[in-house]
């Protein structure tokens, strides 16, 4: 899998691209990436800027965190039920002594 690159260096990649000195695929192949990659960076960059409708990065950070706290809950809840459900059983079945 390729290394990730830096930040800043994506972000003068979009810019680059934004241009329109030079094709997209160009701008790419100088900078030594594929084109997807370079248009997908300027996909995300649109989203971030609020150009075009979709998740942004702290929106999905946000999803994962939302996300995570709901599964334990879920555990929790789950595990009170079954805890509720052995202490009622122990104090309604007749003890044999």
């Amino acid at each position: 899998m390729p290394v990730a690159k830096p930040r800043e260096f994506r972000r003068r990649a979009v810019e680059l691209a934004r241009q329109g000195d030079k094709p997209v695929a160009q701008i790419a192949h100088d900078l030594g990436i594929s084109e997807s990659c370079l248009r997908r960076w300027m996909k995300v960059d649109d989203v971030e800027a609020g150009r075009v409708e979709g998740v942004t990065s702290s929106e999905r950070a946000e999803l994962v965190r939302l996300r995570r706290e709901l599964r334990v809950a879920q555990m929790e809840i789950e595990i009170l039920k079954r805890a509720s459900a052995y202490f009622a059983r122990e104090n309604v079945l007749p003890n044999p002594k």
